[in-house]
């Protein structure tokens, strides 16, 4: 039975919470009611990325970064070893989310990291001027 978005998997007593997620023995809960158990955390898919920071990423209702914190707390809560996919998963899981529409809470996309900025004219060169560097000129026919 589930009660104000809480079932009595959560009464035995919280490991951890923030505002969407609650994490007891048993395992990882949404305030919705969305509940991973705690044996299923470690699934992978059969390219070996983590399962679950992929699939929550479909979720529109799930806050990547709440999801993030409470799922690395369970990890270490529960002994379960973090490897060097669990970062590309959750990388891939938030390209996903970008894919959907707005990224928002709290992430920048990768297009926006790693475009260069538009730079007015002449402003290279009084900078170039200034710190004694040459610009660098980039070719069209590269």
């Amino acid at each position: 039975m589930i009660e104000g978005g809480r079932d009595d998997r959560t009464c035995g007593g919280v490991l951890f919470r923030n505002d969407d997620w609650t994490l007891s023995e048993e395992g990882l809960e949404h305030r919705t009611g969305y509940f991973i158990e705690r044996d299923a955390l470690a699934e992978r898919r059969e390219e070996n990325l983590w399962a679950w920071p992929l699939h929550m990423a479909e979720k529109r209702w799930c806050t990547p970064s709440l999801f993030r914190e409470a799922f690395l707390v369970a990890l270490d809560r529960f002994g379960i070893d973090r490897d060097a996919e669990l970062a590309p998963s959750f990388a891939v899981g938030i390209g996903i989310r970008a894919g959907q529409g707005a990224v928002g809470e709290g992430f920048v996309s990768l297009a926006e990291i790693v475009r260069p900025r538009p730079v007015a004219p002449g402003r290279d060169a009084a900078r170039a001027a200034r710190t004694g560097r040459r610009t660098a000129r980039v070719s069209a026919r590269a």
